[in-house]
């Protein structure tokens, strides 16, 4: 298990909150599944600025620490069409 309040960043993609493999966020708490499922991390999601903008739940097969050897990058989170 991770420790909380340490920056992660996702190993899958979620469309529905427009978030893709890779992104960073904060673990801020665990969450157990209701129905004996895999249990999750909640994650808050900020900006490239540092301001809050979500809180989810996701599997905690979908997240991994950060390591020394990656960098970090910026994307828009809104599409361009």
């Amino acid at each position: 298990m991770l420790e909380l309040y340490q920056r992660i960043s996702l190993t899958q993609d979620f469309p529905e909150y427009n978030l893709k493999k890779g992104d960073i966020a904060m673990l801020i708490d665990t969450a157990t599944h209701p129905e004996g499922g895999e249990n999750g991390y909640v994650l808050e999601i900020f900006n490239a600025i540092g301001e809050s903008i979500n809180v989810i739940i996701v599997p905690m097969s979908a997240v991994e620490p950060l390591k020394q050897d990656e960098i970090l990058s910026v994307r828009s989170l809104v599409e361009i069409t």
